[in-house]
């Protein structure tokens, strides 16, 4: 089997632009927990799911800093916090989502994908065909392979 043959074809997208509050309507509407981001061609550019909305509802953890000599030492990773700020005021997709974004080829096999989904910590992949969105599974596609192979 190969990810064309068990992925979900009508995926539900949103662009960078877009609100996050339509985000999370639509991820409570559609009983789903992740979102491909994609550009006016269909390719994919990010993805926005319930973690990176989690950073909104949370409280945002400030680094721990001391002042020397009229400098400021972090002993955290600012780093981390300037994402975390970001996130934590996102309105539009963009500033929000996640912009490394694993993805598979049509043609990939399932045991690939699901290698992928183990060893990486995602829930899902988006499928593409040149470049461009054509479908996305997740780990209730890889179940729903398993008991149609068995059943």
């Amino acid at each position: 089997m190969i990810a064309k043959d068990i992925m979900t074809r009508d995926v539900i997208t949103v662009t960078p632009e877009e609100r996050v509050e339509k985000v999370v309507a639509l991820l409570v509407d559609n009983k789903i927990s992740g979102i491909p981001v994609v550009d006016a061609d269909r390719k994919v550019v990010g993805i926005i799911t319930e973690k990176d909305l989690m950073v909104k509802a949370s409280e945002l953890r400030v680094p721990f800093y001391v002042t020397l000599f009229d400098s400021i030492i972090f002993l955290e990773n600012p780093i981390r916090f300037n994402n975390e700020l970001k996130k934590y005021t996102a309105s539009r997709v963009k500033d929000a989502m996640t912009k490394k974004v694993l993805v598979v080829e049509e043609d990939t096999p399932v045991n690939e994908i699901v290698t992928i989904l183990q060893n990486k910590k995602v829930n899902r992949v988006p499928v593409v065909r040149n470049g461009k969105l054509v479908g996305i599974i997740t780990r209730n596609d890889i179940l729903k392979s398993l008991v149609k192979s068995n059943g």
